[in-house]
């Protein structure tokens, strides 16, 4: 049975009633608005519809609306009063003021919780649609026992959180919440920030995945983006043409036309077996009405003899080649056929789009939010002495961390790819628009110059991406398609995976290299070396905690294997030590190595400060270390290993792979010495030092890995 704790006593606050709000209030008054938004035209808090979009600052944010009809008419007046404090009313002692999408959100939990108090829903004989100011702890236990019956953890986190926000507003209802929610014994809300709970994109999917985002960028982008051209160069021709109603010339012209493809046998252009007269008027420059009208029998006569194309093709040259052919033998205007949309400009246009995304994305650490605030010449190319482009950097908005709700300028330090990238987007994009990730006009519409995609417009075509290249691999008998997972899941791909799962090959460092050419190695330096636009970008600590993560898998896999007994070298006792209650830790608290949140957690805790590396095993105490040390977000010390001197340091333990590796360097320098024609006496004297070197250490320390 769920103990409840009653409310101590002398903990309710005074509700004063002049700071409720009045009904004339502007809900968005005191913040930044959108430029040419006055705050006469947003939405008072009489209203029973607050339209947010005002206030919402971001360029990729979706519409938010908080519709106090779904509340039950009894709650409402507190749902108001509740979202008005948080949007721009006085604030509870202690409190920060909420940015509008956590608004948006403590909107939607806290109407779970007065809709299920309305509804009835509480356990058997206990009266519903109670005032918030008489309900027990028993009643939130009650909610809590109908949140746990909800599909999904996140429902059950984010119903407890909207309560919570009633407790902590109470102030500022006029029928306030009187129980503290924390009290409930077993319904406390998660203290601390979280494990990142973000799945990261298996390798079997991230491989193809960004070979063919690479592809599309490198070598489909040209021809995209001149079909592309030529779609613009239509509608504008188009637009010419239906203004032209007139006869003038276009008989000359049409008859041209027509004899050009009947000398060349070439098929007019088609729309469902029948001449596309629309295309026909665009080509000659008249409206489509002049043709239905007076030459629709002439250009009917010319296609029995010469046929029609199935659809309207732009005959440009394909250059783009894949597995030394063209990727493509043609791109369509329009395609009617949904079977066949593969090869329409706006279908291809939209992947070059998206391809981009994903190259930018998994290449940068860059969240969703500062991609999509993404413009014109913001990849700026640093330069050696002989004008070599060696490093590029991306300028773009950060908003995690910042007091401005415009966001800060921030710079990211990014590969070449994703140079490249933004490069094909400055030219996908039209010229009028500064925005390269807003949506792409098609036809004579416009995108909005202050409009970016939403989050969930771009995981739809993330996934469309996949659908794409799955249907093209089918088509063109291929298998470097992107598979399913254990060949029965197929994984849904979202904007916040790309992020995660670059901070994970930062950390681990695989041998081998997505799309043939991407050192993880290389770019993880640079990326290290200048990313973290603002000190709160949060990457670096994303990193640093895969890399504790795949360091403790590899302790306790010493542990495992008993490696920490044969350790030698001058801290092999400590090394021991630490390594037997860092075990020890992990069998008391149950963790395992499939378990990477609770791994993580154990790290965290009760990190034994042991760096495993090719020539020596670290035990790090800063007092004794050689090398460089730096602080991690945290604030603790830790060891450059780039950095070890295993020859000299007393931070030292040995195991036998170290050993091993130690000898392969020694053989390698014997066969050195020993390679003819001879090296130059300056090397030869440093390489017989150093076989010197570790000809003795081996000899001191490889002894004692045998008898411990």
């Amino acid at each position: 049975m769920t103990a409840v704790v009653p409310l101590p006593a002398g903990s309710v606050p005074a509700v004063r009633l002049h700071d409720l709000p009045a009904d004339d209030d502007f809900v968005l008054a005191g913040r930044p608005l959108r430029p040419g938004t006055p705050l006469e035209r947003t939405c008072r808090f009489a209203e029973d519809v607050w339209r947010l979009d005002p206030g919402v600052l971001q360029q990729h944010a979706t519409t938010l609306v908080l519709d106090f009809t779904t509340v039950p008419a009894r709650y409402r007046m507190q749902a108001k009063q509740l979202c008005h404090a948080m949007l721009s009313g006085p604030l509870p002692a202690g409190e920060k003021r909420q940015n509008i999408a956590s608004v948006h959100r403590v909107f939607g939990n806290v109407r779970i919780f007065l809709q299920w108090l309305d509804s009835g829903r509480a356990v058997a004989g206990r009266p519903p649609r109670l005032d918030l100011a008489a309900l027990t702890g028993q009643d939130l236990a009650d909610f809590y026992r109908y949140l746990l019956g909800l599909p999904g953890t996140l429902v059950r986190d984010y119903g407890r959180a909207g309560v919570r926000m009633l407790w902590r507003y109470r102030s500022r209802l006029s029928d306030p919440l009187l129980t503290d929610p924390g009290l409930v014994d077993s319904w406390t809300p998660r203290s601390g920030r979280g494990e990142n709970s973000t799945d990261r994109i298996p390798e079997s999917v991230l491989g193809p995945l960004i070979t063919w985002a690479l592809r599309f960028v490198d070598q489909f982008a040209p021809d995209v983006l001149t079909a592309q051209q030529h779609q613009r160069d239509y509608h504008a021709r188009a637009r010419v043409g239906r203004r032209n109603g007139q006869e003038n010339g276009v008989a000359a012209a049409l008859r041209s036309f027509l004899d050009s493809h009947m000398r060349h046998a070439r098929p007019l252009p088609g729309n469902q077996g029948h001449p596309n007269m629309q295309v026909i008027a665009v080509e000659i420059g008249c409206s489509v009405s002049v043709l239905h009208q007076r030459y629709r029998d002439c250009i009917r006569q010319a296609a029995d003899t010469v046929g029609v194309t199935d659809y309207v093709w732009t005959n440009t040259p394909i250059h783009g080649l894949l597995d030394g052919a063209p990727w493509i033998n043609d791109i369509a205007l329009h395609l009617p056929s949904r079977q066949h949309r593969l090869q329409s400009v706006r279908k291809l246009a939209r992947m070059l789009h998206i391809a981009c995304y994903i190259v930018i994305a998994f290449l940068s650490g860059m969240r969703d939010c500062e991609i999509k605030h993404l413009r014109r010449g913001s990849v700026t190319a640093v330069r050696d002495a002989d004008g070599r482009a060696y490093r590029w950097t991306v300028t773009s908005l950060a908003f995690k961390g910042e007091t401005d709700p415009v966001g800060a300028l921030a710079t990211w330090v990014v590969g070449q790819p994703a140079a490249r990238a933004v490069g094909v987007l400055e030219q996908l994009q039209p010229t009028t628009q500064p925005l390269l990730f807003a949506p792409l006009p098609h036809g004579t519409t416009a995108s909005r110059p202050d409009r970016a995609q939403a989050t969930g417009v771009t995981n739809h075509y993330l996934n469309d991406f996949r659908t794409w290249i799955n249907n093209y691999c089918a088509t063109h008998g291929r298998d470097d398609h992107i598979p399913l997972i254990n060949g029965l899941v197929r994984t849904r791909l979202t904007t916040r995976q790309f992020r995660r799962t670059l901070a994970w090959f930062i950390a681990r460092r695989p041998d081998g290299s997505i799309a043939g050419a991407i050192q993880y190695r290389h770019l993880s330096v640079q990326m290290f070396e200048g990313y973290a636009g603002t000190s709160d970008s949060g990457f670096r600590a994303e990193v640093e905690a895969e890399q504790a993560l795949a360091r403790g898998e590899h302790l306790l896999a010493m542990t495992d294997a008993h490696e920490h007994a044969g350790l030698a070298g001058p801290a092999a006792e400590e090394a021991a030590r630490r390594l037997g209650d860092f075990a020890a830790t992990a069998r008391f608290s149950g963790t395992v190595l499939t378990d990477a949140r609770r791994l993580e957690r154990l790290m965290r805790r009760h990190d034994p400060a042991i760096y495993p590396g090719t020539f020596a095993t670290c035990v790090f105490n800063p007092d004794k270390a050689l090398c460089q040390q730096h602080r991690d977000t945290r604030g603790t010390t830790h060891p450059i290993v780039g950095n070890c001197q295993p020859l000299e340091c007393a931070n030292v333990a040995l195991t036998a792979d170290n050993l091993d590796a130690l000898q392969l360097e020694l053989d390698q320098i014997t066969a050195e010495l020993s390679a003819r024609p001879g090296l130059p006496p300056l090397l030869v004297h440093r390489l017989r030092d150093r076989h010197e070197q570790i000809t003795q250490y081996l000899d001191r320390h490889a002894q004692e890995s045998s008898t411990s």
